[in-house]
């Protein structure tokens, strides 16, 4: 299990900042099924859903950021859970680009490739790997969607969600797997030792223009359009 346990570039958990959260919160002294609740539950809740500037930034900068989505999360996630001695890996996909429509509109969202990249956590607990996968929205913005999209029971795809189960998505972790984003998946890349791993091999394909506007102008409008949802009085 001592693969699973590495430190890499983009899996920095000796960075001070995440030394000093780990300090803080004093996960070490749990026992491994609540240690991993309690990080998933951190990095779930307290790290927003949100758009970073690439999806291979390190976890020291994804903390920093105060926010993720579903392969930042999946970093900060292997990182601290690593750093506490949980053993873990990634499993990559591609998903649709429908199931971000309504964080993305208009031009941006036809401009934007069919194809995301995508990817989940697999941790190591009681012989057994677990899917986390349900780490990718916080809660006080998955409640906004439901409250404001209370009609739908069942299937609902958009604002970063693809679930056949909206009223109650699997989201909480107590020795099972958790989804969110699943039912979107239409390229399976496999499982990688780390993050660094899987982007030497799978990028997001965009060219230079749209990678240039994705930076600088297109997430920074899907965070604005995800933050209004978030505080929106329903």
């Amino acid at each position: 299990m001592d693969t699973y346990l590495k430190e890499t570039k983009i899996l920095d958990y000796s960075n001070a900042s995440i030394q000093k959260l780990l300090e803080q919160r004093g996960w070490e002294n749990l026992d491994t099924v609540a240690k991993v609740q309690a990080i998933y539950n951190f990095v779930r809740d307290e790290i927003k859903f949100g758009y970073n500037v690439s999806d291979y930034i390190s976890a020291s900068q994804v903390l920093n950021d105060g926010y993720g989505q579903c392969n930042t999360k999946a970093t900060l996630l292997m990182a601290l859970l690593r750093a506490t001695d949980v053993p873990n890996r990634i499993h990559g996909f591609t998903i649709d680009k429908a199931l971000q429509k309504g964080a993305i509109t208009g031009i941006w969202y036809r401009l934007s490739p069919k194809n995301i990249l995508h990817s989940w956590v697999e941790v190591w607990v009681n012989e057994q790997w677990y899917f986390l996968e349900g780490v990718i929205l916080d809660k006080p913005y998955l409640t906004k969607l439901q409250e404001q999209n209370s009609d739908c029971k069942t299937t609902f795809c958009g604002f970063g969600v693809y679930t056949d189960n909206f009223e109650n998505p699997p989201i909480e972790w107590n020795l099972n797997n958790t989804f969110i984003q699943d039912k979107g998946i239409n390229r399976d890349f496999g499982v990688f030792d780390t993050p660094d791993e899987f982007y030497s091999k799978h990028q997001q394909k965009l060219n230079a223009f749209k990678r240039f506007a994705f930076q600088h102008i297109v997430r920074h409008i899907m965070n604005n359009n995800v933050e209004r949802i978030r505080n929106k009085k329903v």
